[in-house]
């Protein structure tokens, strides 16, 4: 959680009220003052003092050490905001330099592997987690953040509240996980939370889940590079060979831009298999 305004200093509770008026998440107020943080210990004063050519500096530093390039966008963004909307002092793209993202595409895990990895799992509640997070293509804090009221039997769909942009989206429910939704909460009895955690009113942790389906996936003697998250890549793939439209896998997966959701034509080999050589498309004939 973002600290208090008593622990802030007054530019840093401006940033907060700035964030919090676009409604951003509590997760990631917090992820946007870290690098703020780290540019104060970097030159050893208040980031209003830092110059353009010191946070370009700054930022060049933290490429060459080998910073990720989601956490140098999170830095971008963050100092964007800063910068630019608390301070006014409107540094233009030559100074916050985001760098290009690598377009790499994902890995996906066929239905046969998820189902594998799944059957390693002797405890019913993790089985039940990762099924749904595939099952209906979720986000593992969507996953550990349902309620048991989201569940909707009757039309046999999903509800998530509050998703990535403070989005709500239904999605859809899957028979057979259904099945072993209902096996779970004859054994737990959940009465808010679907997944609840050791602290009560508390999902589980993602870390926890994480680590549970790389020993899985281990055991399961599966090789690939998958995440938790490879779940819903591999759920929107597996919709599109099954010949879904790709603005109703969008929907489904909370995308703002379609253009996100088309990645997915490129993961599915179903897909380009399917296209013909403009070589073989030629008549022998002609």
């Amino acid at each position: 959680m973002p600290q208090t305004s008593r622990t802030l200093s007054p530019h840093f509770q401006k940033m907060q009220i700035e964030m919090e008026l676009r409604g951003l998440s509590p997760q990631t107020l917090q992820q946007y003052f870290i690098p703020l943080r780290l540019l104060e210990k970097h030159f050893d004063k208040p980031a209003f003092e830092v110059s353009p050519d010191e946070l370009k500096q700054y930022l060049y530093h933290r490429i060459k050490s080998g910073i990720s390039n989601s956490s140098l966008n999170i830095s971008c963004s963050a100092f964007k905001l800063f910068f630019n909307k608390v301070l006014n002092y409107n540094w233009s793209d030559d100074v916050i330099i985001r760098p290009k993202r690598p377009k790499k595409l994902p890995y996906v895990l066929s239905q046969n592997e998820i189902l594998a990895i799944i059957d390693q799992l002797s405890n019913i509640k993790h089985k039940a987690i990762l099924l749904t997070t595939y099952s209906s293509g979720l986000r593992i804090s969507e996953t550990l953040s349902l309620r048991v009221s989201d569940i909707d039997s009757e039309n046999m769909l999903i509800r998530i509240n509050d998703g990535k942009g403070s989005k709500d989206r239904l999605t859809v429910l899957s028979i057979k996980n259904l099945k072993l939704l209902r096996r779970y909460w004859k054994l737990y009895r959940p009465t808010d939370l679907l997944f609840p955690g050791p602290i009560e009113g508390k999902p589980l942790s993602a870390r926890n889940i994480q680590y549970v389906f790389s020993s899985a996936k281990q055991k399961a003697g599966i090789s690939k590079p998958a995440t938790v998250h490879t779940l819903r890549h591999s759920f929107a793939t597996h919709l599109l060979e099954n010949r879904t439209d790709l603005r109703t896998i969008q929907m489904l997966m909370g995308h703002s831009n379609i253009s996100t959701t088309s990645k997915y034509i490129h993961l599915s080999t179903a897909h380009i298999a399917s296209v013909r050589s403009p070589l073989d498309g030629r008549d022998p004939n002609a």
